[in-house]
């Protein structure tokens, strides 16, 4: 990914919290000699390996699980909170022009085949991790048949991460007054805000 200095973010906790907060990814394999990508919700596991591991499953009808076989690199692209920016919002200047604000992360690292038992486990942290912040939380439980028809039905993957490259595009090469004005004009969009978060957190640590 292109990321020029000011828009790098390198901080792992702060990389992994990002992960998390937008678990639901991109996939991106070669298959055939061309891009594949599945949108799936991952799990992190932060603790594990020199950059965390990433979990998660597939439909076996999916055929981009064969591809973990050859040992290559896979890539992860997490996408959050993104925006258009107007020049209209800077201080005038005429060189200024439109943009778009973003936050990414690209994770790379290579897939493992899981277990029947390490699928299982996987599918009950997922689960649980997700049913969490409701009242009355579901919880998985199968039966025999369950287990017998939907595990058959399924591939769980574990990827183990080497690299994680974030790019917070928060209007860091603008003035202080510039980034304040870009801000409160998301702040007044229902787009907007959420980006505009992310902004203010940014001016906040600087």
């Amino acid at each position: 990914m292109y990321i020029p200095e000011h828009f790098a973010e390198t901080d792992l906790p702060r990389l992994h919290e990002f992960m998390r907060q937008h678990s639901f990814a991109t996939l991106v394999t070669q298959h055939d000699g061309l891009p594949f990508a599945s949108h799936l919700p991952l799990l992190l596991e932060r603790s594990t390996g020199t950059h965390g591991t990433l979990l998660g499953h597939m439909a076996r009808n999916n055929e981009q699980w064969r591809d973990f076989a050859d040992g290559a690199e896979v890539l992860v692209i997490f996408q959050g909170a993104h925006a258009y920016v107007s020049p209209s919002w800077y201080e005038p200047n005429p060189m200024s022009v439109p943009t778009w604000n973003f936050t990414a992360v690209h994770a790379y690292g290579k897939a493992r085949i899981l277990s029947e038992d390490e699928l299982l486990a996987t599918l009950h942290q997922l689960v649980d991790e997700n049913e969490r912040a409701f009242a009355s939380p579901w919880k998985l439980e199968f039966t025999q048949a369950m287990r017998e028809r939907m595990l058959g039905a399924i591939v769980g993957f574990e990827i183990g991460l080497n690299r994680i490259e974030g790019k917070f595009k928060l209007s860091q090469n603008r003035s202080g007054q510039d980034r304040k004005n870009v801000i409160a004009q998301l702040q007044q969009s229902a787009y907007g805000k959420e980006i505009a978060r992310w902004m203010s957190k940014a001016l906040e640590r600087e």
